[in-house]
């Protein structure tokens, strides 16, 4: 599995943003997906995952109710939503794939076999 991230950019404290992950090379339908930020100097951090039918969600508990994780099956993608940013939000965010033969949420980087490249979100004062 191939992903891409992509919906980074530079907002205002307050603002929103929306990033997407879109799969190449085969369906991630079967896969448990998540999304974890890196910012600078800093380790990469669990952000938020959903399961392969949507229908259960995990998210940092630092995040919750700031952030949204969802995705279309259709589409083969994967978005998060992330409204009332900060400037401590700044980071690089990257999707993440489990493996197909897993169905449990994680909340660490190495239980993700597949990761996207990475988009840079810098949210200014």
């Amino acid at each position: 599995v191939q992903l891409q991230a992509s919906g980074g950019g530079l907002v205002q404290a307050g603002g929103s943003l929306t990033l997407s992950c879109a799969a190449s090379g085969r369906t991630f339908s079967n896969n448990v997906m998540g999304w974890f930020r890196q910012a600078p100097g800093k380790e990469r951090e669990f952000v938020a995952a959903i399961s392969k039918n949507g229908a259960s969600t995990s998210y940092a508990d630092s995040l919750k109710g700031r952030f949204t994780i969802a995705r279309d099956s259709a589409k083969n993608t994967v978005s998060l939503q992330m409204n009332s940013l900060k400037p401590e939000d700044t980071a690089v965010y990257y999707c993440a794939a489990r493996s197909p033969s897993i169905t449990v949420l994680a909340r660490t980087r190495y239980q993700y076999s597949y990761w996207g490249q990475g988009t840079l979100v810098t949210v200014s004062s």
